[in-house]
């Protein structure tokens, strides 16, 4: 695999049970690579290791004052040279891309897996924790696969220089041979308390990143409430942890270093002296000695791979277990919800349902049903649904991209919770790509990334849709102008599609943001559109426009919005309430307001419910009872309570419009 064929076409299906299968996965994913900068490295350390018997050998030539044989040692030594510099070099290369293309497998897993979880990612693990793993736990897998190939080279060479020393000078070789294992295990016993105060680092340093992330996000909101202060003191606490941590375990591995260079010194000077009494006692040549004392010193080096490797596992198999942990996430595919009735008489899931197959695509069309609440969106009209827990609005329309969240149940608390079926098909069973083209989710936080307006608006779309008809729809006139004039060029032109954004669009209003994002959902224009509180952020001017361009460049497309504004509301061909997870009312908006008493009290906000949907008495109605006049709770009766509501909501719907 060279540099040049990055990406992977796929990057495999890796080995999550642990963090050292994967590692193993890793490795043997790129064994031709590692073999490569093997066999060069140990070419380079071949041509090191002969240099002590070229330094021995024109010694021994100057000794016996032979010029010829001092010719010949200097001739291998610019050849060795030579190969030392060539096998360096192709070493240094071959690792280097190991390290890259290893990077490059990670990374294209852990944005495959983003990709399959969408949003459901950061609910499973923390936002911070997937920057650390996708960056810095990253490069250090990345490290360990480097040095792999450079510690094998040098385990090979270390073995054959202790075989070699052994049989050229057995007595010398013999100390080498047991002094160089010692050395390499030397250091074992220091590894894990260096590898937990390594892992204690990066946890903290998580925590920081974590922290600092959520505190740039909400500055806007903490500089309103005057908690920069608080937050600043967060932070510096948390960097001071990391700090510590970082001192901690940089004394760790300074004493692993020291170790590393204090007992190959110690097998040094025990190898001169003892040379140096078998030379003096004419059992060994002064050449003989001089060689044994290069191969001794050439092998300092590779010990210093043996330090170098055992630091990049001791680092990188906890970043490997995280990195598992993160890709061994999977889609929840709870069993799917049998057929039934809606509230109102329509077919769950299946009515007028369709789905092919064609060229291996899976299309899907027809309505949109979810089994757990029993809320059905029929194909082509525009569904408004109605919930009092902002938070079931959003597992429903998690629900509704075929994203059921993990050990949810059913209403009656029996099983998981099922996705959602369009057509009768569950978004859950069918391929990613075909349940992803099928249905566009919109969260109630849309993310905009950084770039220009055009490549915002540059997104996978069916073409039936344009830009600025996206624009016009979702109310965006105001902020083309904004950003038109942010893009004055030297000509004095503007172009707004040209201006940049910048990341998470902070230089935007809410409201801003907000509209640029749902003009990005609308222009991809899918076949099922879910929003989830699109105008939260918009006064109820600009948001009777939106809804009336939305209703208009969505028509005959099947769109489901998530909200409980009544000029929203009032829009929609449909109102769905799900209420305590369950659909309870189905019909206009106008009509659930007269009929549906827990309906009007969440759309309209009054404070005087009580739970169960039961309203407090008010003008002397009895609890329970009917109101003054004889009108049923809840009902329109002339002179009721209730109709005053109604007639102020009706008053400010026909205002906006």
């Amino acid at each position: 695999m060279h540099i040049r064929d990055l990406p992977y076409i796929d990057p495999g299906r890796p080995d999550v049970r642990s963090g050292s299968r994967f590692l193993f996965w890793l490795g043997r994913n790129q064994l031709g690579g590692q073999i490569k900068a093997a066999l060069w490295g140990l070419l380079h350390m071949a041509a090191l290791v002969c240099f002590p018997v070229a330094i021995g050998f024109g010694v021994q030539a100057v000794v016996d004052r032979s010029g010829g044989r001092l010719a010949l040692a200097g001739a291998l030594m610019v050849g060795l040279t030579v190969l030392t510099a060539l096998g360096d070099v192709m070493l240094h290369r071959a690792a280097v891309t190991n390290w890259i293309t290893a990077a490059a497998r990670v990374q294209q897993l852990l944005a495959r897996k983003a990709v399959e979880l969408g949003s459901a990612l950061t609910r499973k693990v923390a936002a911070g924790e997937v920057v650390a793993v996708s960056t810095g736990d990253v490069e250090k897998i990345g490290w360990f696969v480097e040095a792999l190939s450079r510690f094998t080279a040098a385990a090979l060479t270390t073995i054959g220089v202790c075989v070699a020393l052994v049989i050229y000078q057995p007595a010398l070789g013999a100390v080498v041979a047991l002094g160089v294992p010692a050395l390499a295990l030397a250091v074992l016993p220091l590894l894990p308390p260096a590898a937990r105060r390594a892992d204690q680092q990066r946890s903290k340093a998580g925590r920081a990143t974590e922290l600092a992330s959520d505190t740039v996000a909400g500055l806007r909101v903490l500089r309103g409430i005057g908690g920069e202060e608080l937050f600043l003191g967060r932070y510096r606490r948390a960097s001071q942890e990391v700090r510590v941590a970082a001192v901690r375990s940089a004394r760790m591995w300074a004493l692993i270093a020291a170790v590393q260079v204090a007992l190959p010194g110690l097998l040094l000077i025990g190898v001169v002296w003892y040379g140096a009494v078998l030379a003096q006692d004419g059992r060994i040549t002064v050449g003989e000695l001089v060689t044994v004392y290069s191969a001794v010193t050439f092998l300092l080096f590779p010990l210093r791979h043996f330090e170098e490797i055992a630091m990049a596992y001791s680092f990188s198999r906890p970043s490997a277990r995280r990195a598992a942990r993160v890709l061994a996430l999977e889609r929840p595919s709870p069993g799917r919800g049998g057929a039934g009735r809606d509230l109102d008489g329509g077919s769950r899931g299946a009515g007028g349902g369709d789905h092919a197959a064609a060229d291996g695509v899976t299309t899907l069309r027809g309505d949109l049903y979810d089994p757990a609440s029993g809320m059905l969106a029929p194909a082509g009209r525009l569904t408004a649904v109605v919930c009092g827990d902002p938070d079931a609005a959003g597992r429903l329309a998690d629900r509704l991209g075929g994203h059921p969240p993990e050990r949810a149940t059913d209403a009656d608390g029996s099983g998981a919770a099922p996705s959602a079926l369009l057509g009768g098909v569950a978004l859950d069973e069918v391929p990613l790509a075909a349940a992803r083209g099928a249905v566009l989710v919109q969260d109630k936080d849309p993310v905009l990334l950084s770039g220009t307006l055009t490549q915002l608006l540059d997104v996978p779309r069916s073409g039936r849709v344009g830009a600025q008809q996206a624009l016009d729809a979702a109310q965006c006139g105001d902020v083309l102008e904004a950003l038109a004039q942010a893009s004055l060029d030297e000509a004095g032109e503007a172009d707004a599609m040209r201006t940049r954004i910048t990341e998470r669009g902070r230089s935007l209003s809410g409201g801003q943001r907000q509209r640029l994002a749902l003009a990005r959902s609308l222009v991809t224009d899918p076949e099922v559109l879910v929003l989830d509180e699109p105008t939260s952020a918009v006064d109820s001017h600009t948001e009777e426009r939106i809804a009336q361009g939305v209703r208009r460049l969505r028509e005959g497309r099947t769109t489901v919005v998530l909200t409980s504004s009544p000029l929203l509301l009032d829009r929609a061909d449909r109102v769905v309430f799900v209420h305590e997870g369950e659909a309870a009312g189905v019909g206009t908006h106008r009509g659930l307001l007269r009929s549906h008493p827990v309906y009007r009290a969440v759309v309209t906000r009054e404070a005087d419910d009580e739970p169960g949907g039961r309203t407090a008495p008010r003008d002397g109605a009895e609890p329970g009872g009917a109101e003054p006049g004889g009108a049923e709770p809840g009902g329109a009766e002339p002179g009721g309570a209730a109709l005053v509501d109604i007639e102020r909501i009706e008053e400010q719907i026909e205002e906006s419009a």
